[in-house]
């Protein structure tokens, strides 16, 4: 009785209660517990293998056509170019964010192509 549970998140940002009924800081004094992290925490975040399943098949099938564009037009280097691929990305990914992520994901390969040549 009297224990609160909470994520420790809030545990670090939340002061002490002083035990008053009233103020800043007020309620019951209980002892916090350190609860394990929720796996929702973690949606999102890419496994080890995932990444790996990912690498090989980009491996194996290659670019889609408009990522091949994309490449293209970044490889031109100028900035006009480089503002094109990404009004390419945004119009095949539907958002601005998608569409950035992209484009630094084929700049990346445009780059590691120049460092394997």
């Amino acid at each position: 009785q009297g224990q609160l549970v909470a994520s420790p998140a809030m545990a670090k940002s939340k002061p002490q209660p002083t035990g008053l009924a009233a103020g800043l800081n007020k309620g019951f004094i209980v002892t916090r517990r350190e609860l394990k992290q929720k796996p929702s925490l973690r949606r999102g975040r890419k496994g080890e293998r995932v990444g790996l399943v990912r690498e090989v098949v980009r491996e194996v099938v290659g670019f889609s056509p408009y990522e091949r564009r994309m490449i293209e037009l970044i490889k031109i280097g100028s900035a006009s170019t480089f503002k094109r691929s990404l009004k390419l990305a945004k119009k095949r990914l539907g958002t601005h964010r998608r569409g950035k992520k992209k484009r630094d994901e084929m700049s990346e390969a445009v780059a590691a192509m120049r460092r394997k040549a």
